[in-house]
């Protein structure tokens, strides 16, 4: 869900309060139970599925406040009139909100989908692999990716189900069938997808990519991107995405 928008508002974590669900810092690493339901990441917090979203500059959900691994924060109850509620219409999943940016951004984590597992620590965590270098945008990582002897800077959005190339070029890859897909501002909007050979990181992906409605593919030349990496890069691996230190390891 990677669309630009200039009135993002800031997640700040609240100050201590004795009576708030969790104190700040008692405990510095959660492990969290992360699902992939048709098509979307969903971490469960207190027994609440929250939509995982590295691509939405700003959190929201029905809850006023929500606990990560000790920090607190104040969450909007929507973004750009997306509530809760619409959200869950839209991806098929009953959830109470979606987690975004201001608050993916101030933890390291590790992505364990095949073992249903999300890592989420204050402090800074390890994982060996292939280590890719993370630009971002208001917040939402940028990474390199290599595509038809070419590189290519796009948005790396775990809310997004599928990929998205747009350039000429994508005509050229083998179809893959029309989709449906939404985003805040947008709503539903349906795009023809073809299999795209990616290289990110030095490792070999197939994705399946589509082309943005002109309204939002016009907020990627904004950021000098030419797409989006779907989640679909985490389905059959472990990642580590360190946004702090502009790091993500396959």
């Amino acid at each position: 869900m990677t669309p630009l928008n200039k009135h993002v508002s800031r997640v700040l974590p609240l100050p201590p309060n004795p009576t708030a669900r969790c104190a700040p810092r008692t405990k510095i690493v959660n492990s969290l139970p992360l699902q992939h339901i048709d098509g979307h990441l969903f971490v469960e917090l207190s027994g609440e599925s929250w939509l995982l979203d590295t691509g939405a500059p700003t959190s929201f959900g029905t809850a006023r406040d929500l606990c990560i691994a000790g920090e607190e924060f104040f969450v909007n109850r929507d973004y750009l009139g997306l509530t809760a509620a619409t959200l869950s219409r839209f991806v098929g999943v009953p959830c109470v909100g979606l987690i975004g940016a201001d608050i993916l951004g101030r933890f390291d984590h590790i992505l364990d989908v095949p073992g249903g597992t999300l890592t989420v620590s204050v402090a800074e965590l390890n994982h060996d692999g292939h280590a890719v270098h993370l630009d971002d945008c208001m917040g939402i990582p940028i990474v390199a990716v290599r595509i038809g002897g070419r590189d290519w800077r796009m948005f790396f959005d775990t809310g997004a189900q599928f990929s998205y190339f747009q350039d000429d070029s994508l005509a050229e890859f083998p179809s893959a069938g029309q989709v449906s897909d939404f985003y805040p501002g947008v709503g539903l909007f349906r795009t023809q997808t073809h299999t795209v050979p990616v290289i990110l990181g030095g490792v070999e992906f197939s994705l399946r990519c589509g082309t943005l409605p002109d309204l939002l593919a016009a907020t990627l030349l904004m950021a000098n991107t030419a797409g989006i990496v779907g989640n679909a890069i985490l389905l059959h691996r472990t990642i580590a995405y360190f946004p702090r230190r502009r790091m993500m390891i396959l």
